[in-house]
């Protein structure tokens, strides 16, 4: 079965939902579960998700149960929004050229764009941001680092009641030491996802401040320090985007896996490699590929690819 709707934002798992609604006409979570081998939590989690897209509708009564909506009226107003959402990226073009030709130039707004130039500067504006949040920190995470590749500013900042969300690139976890440091932050309330062909470096502080290096090159690099403009929307529609199609690292599983096998499965489906992955959890490669030959004898799988893509189908990862 194809997965027509991926391109409007619709998670294969929750179009196979949809189908078996449409097929069904009206269906309940336990019964939708029964048709997708699947827990009833999961299908109701999916059918919230096709509620708040438009693609169903909740029937009245004191039972949980639902419709589809008319497929024609539904995806065309999907479609709609997912169009509104890379017009509002596209139409931030403009602001991206005068930030641009300003690099150039050396020149930039006082009020909305600022230039600072350097490894110190960079890393003193990384910190200031974070300190300076107040709700949450938003950031597309990529090598290489300014200064080092820990964030001691934000185990303080958790504490004090800020929201970070992390996209990193697979990159960044092949970093000695990288992948145990997120998880650590994970454990502290970082809520972190990796997404390969990450390319640039971002943070975005209550989405009215954000960083961001102009290059990936830190020998004099310069970063930009955006507020609140046109091109900061843009960048924070972005960081959208990349997060709603970025691999949770912490998300829970309905599933008879262990932390390290859901970890492992992650960091394969994102394009590490055996060594790069052994090497971040302490273990030899023998070790990995024993733990990996484990994973595919209970998922069925002959490869890694197909591992990862039962896996994600399963709801494990």
């Amino acid at each position: 079965m194809t997965n027509d709707l991926t391109a409007a934002g619709i998670d294969p798992f929750d179009e196979s939902v949809y189908r078996a609604v449409l097929t069904r006409r009206t269906a309940a979570p336990a019964e939708l579960a029964a048709d997708l081998g699947c827990s009833p939590l999961r299908a109701a989690r999916a059918l919230d998700r096709l509620h708040d897209h438009g693609l169903v509708g909740r029937l009245a009564g004191g039972r949980r149960r639902y419709a589809a909506i008319e497929p024609g009226a539904a995806v065309e107003s999907l479609i709609r929004n997912r169009t509104a959402e890379l017009d509002r990226v596209r139409s931030a073009a403009g602001e991206l050229s005068r930030l641009f030709a300003a690099a150039q130039a050396g020149t930039a707004g006082e009020d909305e764009v600022e230039i600072a130039t350097g490894r110190e500067a960079l890393g003193r504006w990384f910190v200031r941001l974070q300190q300076e949040a107040r709700e949450d920190v938003m950031t597309l995470d990529r090598p290489p680092y300014a200064l080092t590749t820990s964030n001691p500013v934000e185990s303080t900042a958790l504490g004090r009641g800020v929201r970070y969300r992390a996209v990193y690139a697979p990159e960044a976890l092949e970093w000695p030491g990288v992948l145990e440091d997120i998880r650590g932050l994970v454990r502290r309330g970082e809520q972190a996802r990796v997404m390969p062909g990450l390319r640039i470096k971002l943070a975005v502080a209550d989405r009215r401040l954000a960083l961001m290096p102009l290059s990936l090159d830190l020998d004099g690099v310069r970063a930009a320090v955006i507020r609140p403009s046109t091109l900061l929307d843009a960048l924070t529609d972005y960081w959208e985007l990349c997060w709603k199609q970025a691999l949770p690292l912490d998300a829970p599983a309905e599933d008879p896996l262990g932390e390290e096998d859901r970890l492992v499965l992650t960091l394969l489906v994102s394009g590490l490699k055996d060594e790069a992955i052994a090497r971040q959890l302490g273990w030899s490669v023998r070790t990995m590929r024993r733990r990996m030959s484990r994973l595919h004898e209970l998922l069925g799988a002959v490869n890694r690819f197909q591992a990862g893509v039962v896996a994600s189908r399963r709801g494990w990862i």
